[in-house]
């Protein structure tokens, strides 16, 4: 259990098995989770068990020290493996013992076509300032959407793009752009830090891991003002609880400026939620937010609960709901009927359409 030796089988079985994720946790065999399902194998781990592969793993990452973890009970970090993989791994302590949680990822970028990504997602890439929202529950894919777009930028415009990320995911090398990939607490402080200075590195591009709070949102508010395109994600579902979720987090006497801006500089908000498939994958269905007059007008008038309708009822191409998602997801026979009423928003309307 204790060599090296073991973990890297372990990770080479995950991998293999195509496993989004491996837990390593007391009291529990050493599972996978393969298309959002629970897969364990072997022995329960006890406490000394799950010590010792967590040590294994930091010295995978060049004998990366434990300390921080040990003292404050939690660690974020990734490493690769040559020739298998990269890995984001979460450490943590649960009940006095040693756990783990590590996602794998895949060398390659993934190819968006293969994803389901929709084009008008990836013609986002065609914005040169502005703020640019991916948003989803955790695990829902969002970093991947990221990651495409901006390889996309990177494939076809001679920019200089900045990542700030926590910890880094994939890995961009430099195509017709120059990618300058800065991970927190290793290459940088923190986010607010790290903006700050990415705007005297001459970018034409940031993209910012998560707005955490009020003060990395203001900055990245005047990014996208003073000419940036700036891409970012955040843990809420749907356009409209974005948007409110963003106002919220500031004083209420600074909420009505903070409307106004982000009327001015928001270019669009596309949500993401991963869904079970007929034949048992992972599939993605989107919400897809482009600003218009109608829509930045209802930010600046505090009417934000009325972007659902215009999402809902629009014509066009470029937007479209979660639930009119999910309902071309059944209509193409992707998803059952079942997995389309558990996952929208409206049940009601929807049953009515199926």
């Amino acid at each position: 259990m204790s060599d090296t030796i073991h973990i890297t089988e372990m990770l080479q079985k995950a991998t293999n098995a195509n496993a989004s994720d491996i837990f390593i946790v007391a009291g529990l065999p050493l599972s996978y989770k393969v298309n959002g399902i629970l897969h364990s194998e072997g022995e329960r781990l006890m406490p000394k068990d799950t010590e010792l592969l967590i040590r294994s793993i930091y010295e995978l990452d060049g004998n990366r020290s434990m300390n921080h973890f040990l003292e404050t009970g939690d660690d974020d970090f990734s490493f690769a493996v040559p020739g298998l993989s990269r890995y984001r791994v979460s450490t943590y302590k649960q009940r006095g013992s040693l756990a783990a949680v590590i996602r794998v990822i895949a060398f390659e970028l993934p190819n968006p076509e293969i994803l389901g990504i929709p084009s008008v997602v990836l013609s986002l890439t065609s914005l040169t300032k502005g703020l640019v929202l991916v948003t989803g529950p955790a695990g829902s894919g969002k970093s991947t959407t990221l990651a495409c777009l901006v390889d996309r930028i990177n494939s076809s415009r001679q920019n200089h793009i900045i990542t700030l990320e926590d910890p880094l995911e994939f890995l961009h090398r430099h195509k017709k752009s120059i990618v300058s990939q800065r991970e927190i607490s290793t290459d940088t402080d923190n986010y607010l830090t790290a903006l700050r200075a990415a705007l005297r590195q001459s970018p034409d591009v940031i993209l910012l891991g998560e707005m955490r709070d009020h003060e990395t949102i203001q900055t990245v508010m005047t990014a996208a003002e003073t000419g940036h395109l700036v891409l970012s994600s955040l843990h809420t579902v749907g356009a409209a609880n974005t948007i409110s979720r963003i106002i919220d987090v500031f004083e209420p006497s600074q909420q009505h400026q903070i409307a106004v801006q982000l009327s001015m500089v928001l270019r669009a908000v596309v949500s993401q939620q991963l869904v079970p498939s007929i034949n048992g994958e992972m599939i993605p269905a989107f919400e897809i937010m482009i600003m218009t007059p109608a829509i930045s007008n209802m930010i600046r008038d505090n009417k934000i609960h009325q972007i659902e309708g215009i999402i809902y009822t629009s014509a066009k191409e470029d937007m479209i709901s979660m639930d009119n998602s999910l309902l071309q997801l059944y209509k193409e026979n992707k998803i059952s009927r079942e997995t389309a009423l558990q996952y929208c928003t409206n049940a009601e309307m929807i049953r009515k359409r199926l």
